[in-house]
């Protein structure tokens, strides 16, 4: 299929019902490319819509609303697509829909590359979620928070295609290491993958594995595991239960998500673990009579994943303040529940790939107000203006024994 038809089959059931482009992207030769195509114009979505109504009276919907969308980040966002390439590609792929369709596709792509001075000069001086494209809200809790500025480069480090890194098992001292993948690279291509040397993950990360402090021979239960890159580390960490006498659980609520979980186990070989549905929204007493206490917890909650916005840049589009609020309800109860199966001096790690302090500082406040058996050892946050890398939180939770 034409790399651009594949992209607007994919936008177009974004723009129906958000569905996640990434779970959509069939892997192939091609499929960096049509990610590059998709993610860009989700990433660009608010100003591509804004040029659009310059030339369009009436937007249409659906299928061409979506390559009109496409052909106007390829003109003005890919500086690497020259324009015939980008009228014609998307023209031709247009033609599926239908001759109408292509011709005014041809029309409004012909009348932007004409106008790209003085739309871009217009652009400049519009609000600044408008020029960056990101959602009114969320620009004006940043700017709030961190300055015009800062909040700037946050949006310029949103609207950059993400960087895919691996990490290895790690050597005696238990630290992460991660290698940059080339760009264009596909992963399964790489030496190692098919043997389970490595797993894809970014070094935002480490944080939340390092805060629980594993060693070999420890009970550890990864309560929100899914893809399953913490779960290896985990494990990678604790090894192997025959010969140290360790346990690794981890739990989803998604069987789709849990089935991912198990084909990261099995390629890297670490199928002892053992992997549970369960939802931790609802108290969790099967799993506290099947299971004993544990010595350490990892809650990757989740969240409105506002830190990695690069990665997941149809997230952005989900956000709304109504939306994180419901998600902070969600996290105080996943953390209350998932507390009771914690051992007494053990250690809970929460984290998320947020930058709000709501869903972040705000709710561990709380909870070791209404929980006063619980204390911080050590919270890490990273903001990817500041660390060079996706925004995360993590909060290393110790359980004090009673007296």
């Amino acid at each position: 299929m034409n790399t651009r038809r594949e992209a607007i089959f994919i936008i177009t059931r974004w723009l129906l019902n958000r569905e996640f482009p990434d779970r959509v992207i069939v892997d192939s030769p091609d499929r960096a490319f049509i990610l590059d195509l998709t993610y860009t114009t989700i990433r660009g979505y608010a100003t591509l819509l804004w040029v659009l109504e310059r030339f369009v009276k009436k937007m249409p919907q659906g299928e061409t609303l979506a390559t009109l969308l496409l052909g106007a980040a390829q003109i003005l966002l890919m500086d690497d697509v020259a324009d015939h390439a980008a009228v014609f590609e998307t023209v031709e792929a247009a033609k599926t829909t239908s001759e109408k369709s292509a011709g005014l596709v041809n029309g409004v792509l012909r009348n932007i590359i004409r106008s790209r001075e003085e739309i871009l000069l217009d652009l400049a001086t519009q609000p600044l979620a408008l020029r960056k494209s990101h959602p009114e809200a969320l620009a004006a809790r940043w700017i709030a928070r961190f300055g015009e500025e800062e909040s700037a480069r946050l949006f310029d480090w949103n609207n950059t295609p993400a960087e895919t890194f691996i990490s290895r098992k790690p050597l005696a001292d238990g630290v992460s290491s991660f290698e940059l993948v080339p760009r264009g690279t596909r992963v399964a291509d790489l030496p190692g993958y098919a043997e389970g040397e490595f797993i894809v993950q970014d070094p935002a990360t480490a944080a939340a594995i390092e805060l629980l402090d594993l060693k070999p021979g420890l009970k550890v239960l990864d309560a929100c595991a899914a893809p399953g890159g913490k779960t290896v580390q985990i494990a990678w960490r604790v090894g192997d239960p025959l010969i140290t006498g360790s346990k690794v659980l981890a739990l989803d609520l998604h069987e789709e998500r849990i089935a991912t979980i198990r084909e990261n186990l099995q390629r890297t070989r670490l199928e002892w673990v053992e992997v549970e549905q369960a939802n931790l929204m609802k108290p969790i007493n099967e799993i506290r009579e099947k299971h004993t206490l544990f010595d350490r917890i990892l809650l990757d909650v989740p969240c409105s994943n506002s830190g990695v916005l690069r990665r997941r840049p149809d997230a952005r589009w989900r956000w709304s303040l109504r939306r994180m609020e419901k998600l902070v309800i969600a996290q105080w109860k996943i953390i209350a529940h998932a507390a009771k199966l914690l051992a007494p001096n053990g250690i809970l790690v929460y984290s998320t790939c947020s930058l709000e302090p709501e869903e972040n500082q705000e709710l561990i406040a709380a909870f070791i107000k209404r929980y006063s058996r619980f204390t911080v050892i050590r919270s890490v946050e990273r903001i990817p203006t500041r660390d060079g890398c996706d925004g995360a939180f993590a909060c290393a939770l110790n359980h004090k024994a009673a007296d």
